[in-house]
């Protein structure tokens, strides 16, 4: 049978409509993580470069962090209400909420205020999406013919993919048209254009009709009348919810943000690539990849959610760390080959240095330790950490044996970083990747297995959500561990793996998370979760 046969006209309305709209939601998300570095700057500039970074990361964690709160209000709507106008109430708060970020005063204007009106903006994107994703994912399955849920829903997996895809291409866009003008004031302009992406996926939403499940239950007077107590009140459906997400969405949610959010920040903030050429490198891999979505879904139809899901977070695990090291390898040669020949240490008393991570931005980091690293964290350089012996004098060791170069870490932090830039100059450390000399086929090629792994475990993994639980508390139970995993597991992975990084001075420290979570989850998964391509939704 061909992926479209079975299908009829009616079915393909129901997904576009479904899709496109949660596209457009998709692409109000993730603006603010393709511009989380230009937003450092816009809203953090009260701190140090580092805790901006960081702290406009944990800014974009925060709508993941209220996402099961969303699915918990929304998803008890949905279940009580219907799908249809549930899912529409959610792309009206998300595309306002959007709007208003490109509207919102700097911190150069407001002050304090204006990172906190965007963490409040952003927590409304978080409820909204919250909702958005079981309503489309629960409506389109239970409009779907036996035997082609996994094919049809995988059409809204690929709806996240090609939100941030047109996140990209706008922003790309604007940069080229408006050139420096862009990191002033044309960042804001892909934000206001989500005024006319709501107008167009309102009118859309207004056109469907209720689930025909719902309508059923509603005529039949089966409808769950407390649904959040009935998904999460007993016993069977609430070990089902936890199941649910430590063997499958948990895995399934960081190797999403791994293979495609984290590979983006690696490149531009780690191996400090031009923001422009990993933007192209990132649309790329996108379009080459996105089609497999629908390919893993179809494939799950024969050979099962399950298989599907588990082998690729397998995946994932095997080839996560060569794979990193590959892209450091062709997108910043020089980098690569300094590692190698002049390995960098901080040697100094770990008392003497701060985990640097200041949220409100009061405190300031002047330790000799802490100067020593902050330089080689903006400089995207990798350092390990030796503790000084006989109150040795914190200092910065620049190669290996009696070639090395020893900067005294104790002197004026200014002067001290000078030093560094000039040391690591001489000993190949580049200030920024060279373009003449990335590897773009090959880079382009890594990070599209990247997202290739993501299609894998996204593709199936709407149809093994909703039928893993029964139509009455469908919306309410499977959002939730849906949101937890992509909310929590997924949108925690950037700030994490960062803080992580930023403490260890290994640049692939990070890989760790992503990895053991994935683990997590075949374990899990193989363990307790059923297969159910084949069971009937109605």
């Amino acid at each position: 049978m061909s992926a479209g046969e079975g299908i009829g006209r009616g079915h393909r309305r129901i997904i576009f409509a479904s899709s496109l709209g949660t596209v457009f939601e998709w692409y109000d998300f993730y603006l603010y993580g393709s511009l989380s570095v230009i937003i450092s700057r816009q809203f953090f500039a009260g701190v140090n470069d580092t805790t901006a970074f960081i702290f406009a990361l944990l800014a974009f964690a925060a709508g993941f962090f209220v996402r099961p709160f969303g699915a918990l209000v929304f998803g008890r709507l949905g279940d009580l209400v219907g799908r249809k106008h549930t899912f529409l109430i959610t792309i009206v708060i998300m595309g306002s909420s959007t709007a208003l970020v490109g509207l919102l005063p700097a911190y150069a204007t407001i002050g304090v205020a204006a990172p906190i009106l965007l963490v409040a903006l952003r927590l409304l994107q978080g409820l909204a999406l919250g909702g958005e994703y079981g309503g489309a994912a629960v409506y389109v399955a239970e409009h779907a013919p036996a035997g082609r849920r996994g094919f049809l829903t995988s059409w809204i997996q690929t709806t996240a993919t090609l939100g941030l895809l047109l996140s990209l291409v706008v922003i790309l866009a604007c940069r080229m048209l408006l050139g420096e003008a862009f990191e002033t004031w044309g960042w804001r302009i892909p934000f206001l254009l989500s005024t006319v992406l709501l107008g167009i996926s309102v009118y859309i939403r207004l056109q469907l009709e209720e689930s025909p499940v719902f309508v059923a239950m509603r005529r039949e007077g089966t409808l769950s009348r407390a649904p959040l107590a009935e998904a999460f009140g007993r016993r069977e459906n609430l070990r089902l919810v936890l199941l649910a997400l430590f063997g499958a969405t948990a895995g399934q949610a960081v190797i999403w943000y791994g293979g495609q959010f984290y590979a983006l920040f690696f490149l531009e903030k780690v191996l400090q690539l031009d923001a422009q050429a990993v933007t192209i490198v990132m649309l790329v891999s996108l379009l080459v990849a996105t089609p497999l979505f629908v390919v893993f879904g179809a494939l799950s139809d024969r050979i099962g959610r399950k298989t599907v899901v588990l082998a690729g977070c397998a995946l994932a695990i095997v080839t996560y760390f060569p794979t990193f090291r590959a892209l450091t390898h062709f997108a910043n040669p020089a980098l690569d080959a300094a590692v190698s020949t002049a390995p960098v240490a901080v040697v100094a008393d770990p008392a003497g240095c701060s985990f640097q991570f200041d949220p409100v931005g009061r405190k300031s980091f002047t330790s000799p330790c802490d100067v020593a690293k902050a330089a080689l964290a903006r400089a995207g350089v990798p350092y390990e950490n030796e503790i000084a012996t006989g109150g040795q004098a914190p200092q910065v060791r620049i190669g290996r044996g009696a070639t090395a170069v020893l900067i005294d870490a104790a002197g004026d932090p200014a002067g001290v970083r000078r030093q560094l830039r000039a040391a690591l100059e001489a000993a190949g450390y580049p200030a920024r990747a060279d373009p003449a000399r990335v590897n773009f086929p090959a880079v382009i090629a890594l990070t599209t297995w990247l997202v290739i792994l993501v299609t894998i475990v996204y593709g199936p993994i709407a149809a093994w959500l909703v039928e893993l639980f029964p139509a009455r508390i469908r919306y309410s139970a499977m959002s939730l561990p849906y949101h937890i995993g992509n909310g929590w597991f997924g949108g925690f992975l950037p700030v994490t793996a960062f803080a992580i990084v930023a403490a260890t001075g290994n640049i692939y420290a990070g890989l760790w998370y992503p990895v053991i979570v994935a683990a997590l989850t075949v374990v899990v998964g193989v363990l307790f979760l059923p297969e159910t391509a084949h069971r009937d939704v109605r």
